[in-house]
């Protein structure tokens, strides 16, 4: 039966008008950008402040769509149109109509909070992989996974806009995949791209400072995670899969996110009384071990490749969620240690140097505490941390303070560079960074220094590191490009830290930006 626009718009769980003749066949996606229009196909115009979609309508049809979705009242359109009062929460529903609910034949586990999404999905899938013989897909801020094939997602990412994640779910699901694990980003899920998928496991890893440049408050924040929480009870139920909530006991919004309604709710951590807990853990410079607590009773020893108590509790969120559908611990076991990193994550760069250099995504406060506690647990007898760090321009500007203070704290040497100024003053965050570490006793040219070159502050701390040392550059972790005005540059924290420890630094562009 031919896809019309009529059944497009019948997905949709609030009201519209339209306007013309629903019975157009729509036969390509659902675009969202005028760019990406193809002939036959809906073009979704969404309101903006700076960039609204309505002045686009035109050239939409122009490149031959056929059918028109969006929130003014027009009636002079030479194609159907739908009018409705947010276009934005209606570009999901209509993807997922177009690709006929793909979500619906997946068991589908969806990942949130605000620092360790990435690594706990990375997790959850090795275990399902286990558990399946290798029948999981996995929809990350780095890549998807299908099967044998993985496609990257994008440079400076957050979750897919709707069509790209309606299609990846229909090309899970037509691999014959049975089960998907989707990183689900706090914008994401505010924005209403995750809209149209049927959710049947919802889990948190934390929800700390993050943010709030655009949702406004902790609360508002918060509420915006708990929309995955929310959709358990919106979506569809699918035969013999329960609807699970999977929430961090050692966090502080536990209560908020284990009282949305579910079939199931799993708590996780090193808390006493915890369904699913860490005991007796150990780090060592290769592995990380634990004894595995399932509702008070021992389970078995878990034995991780990741490094620090914060993959710890990545690990507790994989396990809870693949536990409470059924997997062994001894799939448990091999899937957690089938993993041997993360890209971007704790990731190790060796060049034969004398000292652990390595790269991590820690772009948050309580990120760049953990992932600094964790560099402390590596260092040798009068080892030190040194690390490379920024915070990014026309974003949550209280982190600058927060995470210099943080780096002030526990590393032994700090560097504040470059990292996404966009269209601020470079110079202008570094200095908010120095005034604060010197609040936490920092030393300007002792303790830390600003060098606001990235390549050129990877090679100097790399040149004041000595044998049992730990440098770390934190910030960028799997990202492929950095942001100066508006333009995205070329860059890779891996390559750079390559660079410098080879003695050959690779220079951040543009040098006018600095």
């Amino acid at each position: 039966m031919p896809l019309t626009f009529s059944h497009l718009l019948s997905s949709l769980p609030f009201p519209y008008t339209l306007t013309g003749d629903g019975g157009v066949v729509i036969t390509v996606p659902i675009a969202e950008d005028n760019r990406e229009v193809l002939p036959d196909g809906v073009f979704v115009a969404r309101g903006g402040m700076s960039n609204d979609g309505h002045r686009y309508i035109h050239d939409a049809i122009a490149r031959g769509a056929a059918a028109i979705v969006g929130e003014q009242a027009l009636s002079d359109l030479p194609v159907p149109y739908a009018q409705v009062a947010n276009a934005q929460e209606a570009i999901g529903f209509l993807a997922a109509a177009y690709h006929g609910y793909p979500s619906r034949a997946l068991r589908l586990i969806g990942v949130t909070g605000t620092d360790g999404k990435t690594t706990t999905s990375t997790l959850i899938h090795a275990i399902l992989q286990e558990m399946t013989g290798g029948k999981a897909g996995l929809i990350s801020t780095i890549a998807a996974e299908i099967g044998s094939t993985a496609l990257d997602t994008g440079l400076h990412v957050t979750t897919p806009g709707a069509p790209a994640t309606q299609a990846l779910l229909a090309q899970i699901a037509a691999n014959s995949l049975r089960s998907v694990v989707l990183e689900m980003t706090s914008h994401g899920l505010a924005q209403g791209r995750l809209n149209g998928v049927e959710v049947d496991a919802a889990v948190l890893t934390n929800v700390t400072h993050e943010h709030l440049d655009y949702h406004g408050s902790f609360e508002a924040y918060r509420d915006a995670k708990g929309r995955l929480f929310a959709m358990l009870g919106q979506s569809a139920r699918k035969p013999g899969i329960p609807k699970v909530a999977v929430v961090n006991a050692d966090d502080p919004s536990v209560e908020y996110f284990g009282a949305f309604p579910a079939d199931r709710v799993i708590r996780y951590g090193v808390t006493a009384g915890t369904n699913v807990r860490a005991a007796h853990i150990v780090f060592t410079p290769s592995e990380t071990r634990f004894r595995l607590m399932l509702d008070g009773q021992e389970a078995g020893e878990i034995r991780l490749r990741l490094a620090g108590a914060f993959n710890v509790s990545n690990a507790l969120a994989a396990i809870a969620v693949t536990w409470a559908y059924g997997a062994s611990v001894e799939a448990i076991q091999r899937g957690l240690w089938a993993v041997e990193g993360v890209s971007g994550r704790m990731e190790r760069v060796d060049e034969g140097q004398p000292f652990l250099a390595m790269v991590d995504f820690a772009h948050t406060p309580n990120a760049l505490e953990k992932a600094l506690e964790a560099a402390r647990t590596m260092i040798g007898p009068a080892g030190r941390v040194i690390t490379v760090f920024g915070s990014a321009g026309l974003r949550d500007r209280e982190k600058r303070r927060l995470m210099a203070e943080t780096a002030a704290r526990l590393a032994n040497l700090s560097v504040f560079t470059a990292e996404d100024p966009r269209t601020e003053s470079l110079d202008g965050i570094l200095a908010i960074m120095a005034a604060a570490a010197e609040t936490q006793g920092g030393i300007e040219s002792e303790t830390f220094w600003r060098v606001p070159d990235r390549g050129a502050a990877l090679a100097f701390a790399c040149s004041l590191a000595r044998p049992g040392d730990v440098v770390i550059a934190c910030g960028k972790g799997h990202e492929q490009s950095m942001c100066f005005g508006e333009i995205e540059y070329p860059w890779d924290d891996r390559a750079a830290l390559r660079a410098a420890l080879r003695g050959a630094p690779l220079k951040t562009l543009p040098t006018a930006a600095v």
